[in-house]
């Protein structure tokens, strides 16, 4: 294990998991690499523009609507920044601060930036796959290299994603993490045989990101 992200996973998990990993590498000369991180970003800028976007918009309904004199106002609006910058302060509210789509994007860029970190481009026949799992954003995803994408079309892995996708919301991480390494071996293994003697490149250890 690695990182700061030894509350995601019990080491008795981890270990599980890697023998789930060492079993399905013995049937291709695939290699697998499982990575679970806490989070994919900070998001330190979330509560920063929530509280611009109230810091502008609040002075006018007051204006309106209100006989509040400028100084009055002036107040109101800098306690409504100050109220949404505590708030956005705890990462699952800055979390909550951030659209979908941005948190998606975000997790995508960290898988395939772990993906290089990791050395899984290294492999001699290019057959490193990642299964990255980040869990404040919920976001799965599985990125094969090029000796692997070539045989095995992307959509292939969308059933083994939402299956972990599914363990993760009922709090069974273990469990859809072990599923998806079988699932990942088990393509391998039709599309990229053992070799004579298993290169086994990769360690074969959950990778834990705080």
């Amino acid at each position: 294990m690695t990182g700061n992200g030894t509350d995601l996973l019990s080491r008795g998990s981890c270990d599980r998991i890697a023998e789930a990993i060492r079993s399905a590498e013995a049937e291709t000369s695939g290699e697998i690499v499982v990575l679970v991180a806490a989070r994919a970003g900070f998001y330190r800028s979330a509560p920063l523009l929530a509280a611009l976007a109230c810091g502008l918009i609040v002075p006018w309904p007051l204006i309106l609507l209100t006989p509040w004199s400028a100084a009055s106002i002036a107040l109101a609006q800098v306690a409504l920044v100050l109220l949404v910058l505590l708030a956005g302060a705890p990462h699952r509210a800055r979390l909550a601060l951030v659209p979908r789509s941005v948190r998606r994007a975000r997790a995508h860029e960290a898988a395939l930036r772990e993906f290089s970190a990791r050395g899984l481009a290294r492999t001699e026949g290019r057959t490193g796959v990642l299964i990255y799992l980040s869990v404040a954003e919920g976001h799965a995803e599985i990125v094969a290299d090029r000796g692997v994408a070539s045989r095995v079309p992307a959509q292939t892995w969308s059933r083994t994603i939402e299956g972990l996708l599914g363990g993760l919301r009922r709090g069974e991480m273990e469990a859809g993490l072990v599923s998806a390494v079988r699932e990942v071996g088990a393509i391998l293994a039709r599309e990229l045989p053992p070799e004579a003697v298993p290169a086994d490149a990769l360690p074969n250890r959950v990778i834990l990101v705080g």
